[in-house]
């Protein structure tokens, strides 16, 4: 486990449940594009992530994730904000976000997800299903924006 994951795990002991994802964006026609997943067993669209395996950085997890779920390699930029909130099992869970870019893949339907879809940041806003992620838009708006990110 890298430093920073261990830093950031001992700095919220209460969590019980860690996990990692990404927000993988691109542009097109100036615009920028989030890539949403589509959970037919939760009937939900979200973005990738997934559990943090033993020893393993929350970087390599969210990079792991998004490819086992999307079928796309990425590339990791900024880290977004903390999402915490409690499971469906009654269990406290933190979430690390980074903004992604695809380096290369494709998607095929899987076991977890039966679809993705590339979304303006409005229409992911009012396509994604919990309020704890509507709120990462705003955040990823303005990381993906920033001159130090390129698509």
């Amino acid at each position: 486990m890298g430093k920073a994951t261990a830093s950031l795990l001992s700095g919220h002991p209460e969590i019980e449940v860690w996990a990692a994802g990404g927000a993988v964006w691109r542009t097109v026609d100036g615009h920028v594009e989030l890539l949403l997943v589509r959970r037919e067993s939760h009937k939900d669209w979200t973005m990738p992530k997934g559990k943090l395996d033993e020893g393993e950085t929350l970087r390599a997890c969210a990079l792991r994730e998004v490819e086992e779920e999307t079928g796309l390699r990425c590339v990791s930029g900024d880290r977004l904000s903390l999402v915490t909130y409690t499971d469906g099992q009654g269990r406290s869970k933190a979430v690390v976000y980074w903004t992604m870019t695809v380096a290369e893949g494709a998607f095929v339907p899987n076991r977890e997800v039966d679809a993705v879809g590339w979304f303006d940041l409005a229409s992911a806003r009012a396509i994604l299903s919990y309020q704890r992620d509507v709120v990462l838009v705003d955040e990823i708006e303005t990381a993906t924006m920033s001159s130090t990110i390129t698509p």
